[in-house]
């Protein structure tokens, strides 16, 4: 799939820093898809951006607790109708809770509740991490998959979401079982990738000038 040329549809675009996230990668992504980026480690930076990026590399309950002092400056622009991408980590800091932070013996580490769901570990005979390219299936019109079903896209993870809505699943992905690659909130404001779009050549460029474009509109 070859990606046009992005259109004159700049916005501003942060990217939070809370000491777990692909920053590099990610801005560099987001600046090819024509975005005004910055990384930001202080909650109020969050209040002038056209879109927020939430990255994360790394497990479940760490990331809570450096996210902590982000938590309501996220809350309030979801709240508030801005979009919030959560990609990988930052993807599942979108759910409601990860059993994750039990098996690390991290207790009860709370996600941001900002779409309803648990994140739970690949079982059976499937290896794991799911590392490496799988396909996206549309299964919700979203225009952050605008022009990307059936592409294929790069994956390193353990754990996926277990949504307690169906209708909060973008993209589907087989892996072992079948488990939800892109979610969104019923607003469509807030979403996330289990894969790394900065990672995933054309596919990763469109879905990242898809995000910008619907950052461009607010």
């Amino acid at each position: 799939m070859s990606t046009p040329p992005p259109e004159q549809t700049a916005a501003s675009v942060v990217v939070v820093d809370y000491g777990l996230g692909n920053l590099r990668s990610v801005t560099r992504g987001l600046e090819r898809a024509n975005a005004d980026v910055s990384v930001v480690d202080d909650p109020a930076a969050l209040d002038d951006a056209d879109g927020i990026v939430l990255p994360g590399v790394g497990a479940f309950g760490d990331g809570m607790e450096n996210a902590g002092p982000f938590r309501d400056a996220l809350v309030d622009a979801a709240a508030g109708g801005r979009p919030v991408f959560g990609i990988c980590l930052g993807m599942q800091m979108l759910l409601t809770e990860s059993e994750e932070a039990e098996r690390a013996g991290q207790g009860d580490a709370r996600g941001l509740d900002l779409i309803p769901g648990r994140n739970v570990r690949f079982k059976g005979d499937v290896k794991v991490p799911h590392m490496g390219w799988n396909d996206l299936d549309v299964v919700r019109d979203h225009p952050l998959v605008e022009g990307v079903d059936g592409e294929y896209a790069y994956f390193v993870h353990s754990y996926y979401a277990e949504l307690d809505s169906d209708d909060h699943a973008v993209t589907e992905t087989e892996y072992g079982t079948r488990f939800p690659s892109i979610v969104a909130n019923d607003e469509g404001n807030v979403f996330g990738t289990q894969f790394h779009p900065e990672k995933s050549g054309e596919t990763g460029l469109r879905i990242l000038r898809n995000f910008v474009d619907i950052c461009a509109e607010q």
